[in-house]
């Protein structure tokens, strides 16, 4: 079997759904199926691998590292999907119509990952929020329903798309990650000094694009009642400066760490040298970083959400979106210790394995549907 991946959003860009694009793909071939990616070019990034199809993009007009996309793939790209069996969106935008459109030609399946709610990342889009909101629905209902399948990483997410009018087959197939090696990072001072804490100080660590929508100023009030706790912030984005801005006016700077993007090789050794996970996003579709935290045995501590009571599954804490009880949750969840039956959860639910053999599952369902 033989599937092609088109994507929005590919490397070198960093985030949840290139890392979870990249952990399908591998596990899939350790299946015996052949995955190419379909994804913008990007200047002065070179594949490691032949199995990534490039096609023309432009840079957009806000200082960004993603691109707009160019609907063509040339002759000799096209030959290297001359096999191909179905097609895996992972956007709905001119990659996922691209994706659509080579399937109709040739006859194939198509399935859609929703990966992300565009509907609450509006206000990155320079016209009217509420108009934009509803063009991003009508575009993923009509996106959704073109599809064979679509498939979701949480319940939470089939409720939402089906409020949306989405009537196409829904499956629930939560995105993987390395549990085994994020269970082995290796806690030292070095990493814990390096986070911004010293000896035994509380250290709760938080994983997220630094943008608006993931609400990491609710970390940072929460933090403001914690004395003499450490907040460590991995990742980058526009919001970086109106956060560490936020620090200084709570007068937490120095309990703050902004360590910027980290080599997710890196990123295991510092779940093990935190002692909470603190998540704050109520708009993720699942949230990797809370399958990481959880395989890493980590107490977590999520904001209100359904895709959050989701992938948590009665492990860590969900409370209201308020600095009082995020703060609470931190404070007990750092006295109580880490967690052995959140890894063991991780391991039933979030291996690279166990998520590929449901999505060949899908795909031969797929498959054999358009066969009859």
């Amino acid at each position: 079997m033989h599937a092609a991946f088109f994507t929005e959003v590919y490397r070198p860009v960093v985030n949840g759904v290139v890392n979870s694009i990249d952990a399908l793909r591998d596990g899939l071939r350790a299946n015996a199926v052949g995955v190419t990616i379909v994804a913008p070019h990007a200047p002065h990034f070179r594949d490691d691998a032949g199995d990534v199809v490039r096609i023309p993009s432009l840079p957009l007009p806000t200082p960004t590292a993603y691109r707009l996309c160019l609907p063509f793939i040339n002759g000799e790209d096209r030959s290297r999907l001359g096999d191909v069996d179905l097609v895996h969106a992972h956007s709905p935008f001119v990659t996922g119509w691209m994706g659509a459109q080579f399937a109709r030609r040739r006859g194939l399946p198509l399935v859609f990952t929703y990966h992300t709610r565009l509907d609450l990342y509006a206000h990155y889009a320079p016209f009217d929020r509420a108009a934009t909101e509803r063009a991003m629905v009508t575009l993923t209902r009509r996106y959704a329903n073109g599809a064979d399948t679509v498939i979701v990483p949480t319940a939470a997410m089939e409720t939402e798309l089906r409020a949306m009018g989405v009537f196409a087959p829904i499956a629930i197939v939560p995105s993987a990650v390395d549990v085994e090696r994020f269970a082995g990072g290796r806690r030292s001072a070095e990493t814990r000094a390096e986070l911004g804490a010293l000896g035994d100080a509380p250290l709760v660590l938080a994983v997220a694009r630094l943008g608006a929508e993931k609400n990491l100023e609710l970390a940072l009030d929460a933090l403001a009642r914690l004395p003499g706790a450490h907040l460590a912030i991995v990742g980058d984005g526009p919001h970086a400066a109106a956060l560490a801005a936020q620090a200084r006016m709570l007068g937490i700077a120095g309990r703050v760490r902004f360590l910027g993007e980290i080599e997710r090789e890196r990123l295991p050794d510092l779940y093990a040298a935190a002692d909470a996970f603190v998540f704050t996003s109520t708009t993720d579709t699942q949230g990797l970083v809370l399958a990481e935290a959880l395989a890493a045995g980590l107490p977590v501590v999520a904001a209100e959400s359904a895709a959050s009571r989701d992938v948590l599954g009665g492990c860590g804490a969900v409370v209201a979106p308020e600095p009082a009880a995020i703060a609470a949750a931190l404070a007990a969840g750092i006295s109580g210790g880490r967690e052995q039956s959140a890894t063991l959860m991780a391991f039933a639910r979030f291996t690279v394995g166990l998520q590929a053999r449901r999505i060949l599952d899908v795909y031969r369902e797929v498959l054999a549907a358009r066969a009859a």
